[in-house]
């Protein structure tokens, strides 16, 4: 499945709008988005800051590079960003189909559901932070300017990682309270015959972990996007050195 690229903020993005729409449909956007926002200002502490400020402020020198180590270009962490995407958004894709469909997982209510989300998030964590590291690298080895942007990406994920991964982590109980209340209005207007466990409220609620789990994983992969970016945009400097 072709994913559109995302590029607007973690405040902005479509796991934020989605969650918002799950967690309550008459909740406005705005208001939920200003509070979250006022969260991420706590993020933050004065040694955070102060990483974060010795990384911008850094010397502008070129960055030592192996003699036999040639960096990585744009095309080959651009080709590497795609297929580590599409090989999670596939996963995705089939896990989200599959879960829950198993006679061994009936009537064990939203535990399947659980158990497939935190499973794809360790995926993306496993892939996703290996892909990071090598695309700074290869900014690390190429202008003083790209060198400070590693530097500075390199704070920014230790400062912001555990916070990022605890937020993340609330994820799947928003979704079972979904869970709960989708059962509720959905499979109530089905009787309680044969069948009703199964019915398509659970069909629309595997539509709904699989376009969250799709949208975080573009929230994670923001900043390897926009990473390849400022690799790309140094390819013609590259050519002429």
């Amino acid at each position: 499945m072709a994913q559109r690229t995302l590029r607007t903020g973690l405040t902005g993005s479509a796991l934020m709008r989605l969650l918002a729409g799950l967690t309550d449909p008459q909740v406005r956007w705005s208001e939920s988005r200003a509070a979250f926002a006022d969260g991420l200002s706590q993020w933050t502490g004065w040694a955070d800051a102060i990483a974060l400020s010795a990384a911008l402020d850094r010397p502008l020198a070129k960055s030592p590079t192996s003699g036999d180590e040639e960096p990585l270009r744009y095309e080959e962490a651009y080709a590497e960003y795609q297929r580590v995407r599409a090989l999670l958004a596939r996963a995705i894709v089939r896990e989200a189909g599959a879960v829950g469909r198993s006679p061994l997982d009936a009537g064990l209510g939203f535990s399947p559901y659980r158990q497939c989300y935190v499973a794809r998030q360790q995926a993306m964590d496993v892939a996703i932070g290996p892909l990071r590291e090598q695309v700074r690298a290869a900014l690390a080895a190429g202008t003083p300017e790209l060198a400070r942007l590693a530097a500075v990406d390199t704070v920014m994920a230790q400062v912001l990682s555990n916070q990022e991964r605890r937020l993340l982590a609330t994820v799947p109980l928003l979704l079972e309270k979904h869970f709960g209340r989708l059962r509720a209005a959905l499979a109530s207007g089905a009787g309680d015959g044969p069948g009703s466990e199964d019915g398509a409220w659970l069909d629309l609620f595997r539509q709904d972990l699989q376009a969250v789990l799709l949208a975080e994983l573009e929230l994670r992969l923001q900043p390897v996007e926009g990473l390849v970016e400022a690799l790309r945009h140094n390819e013609p400097l590259r050519s002429l050195s």
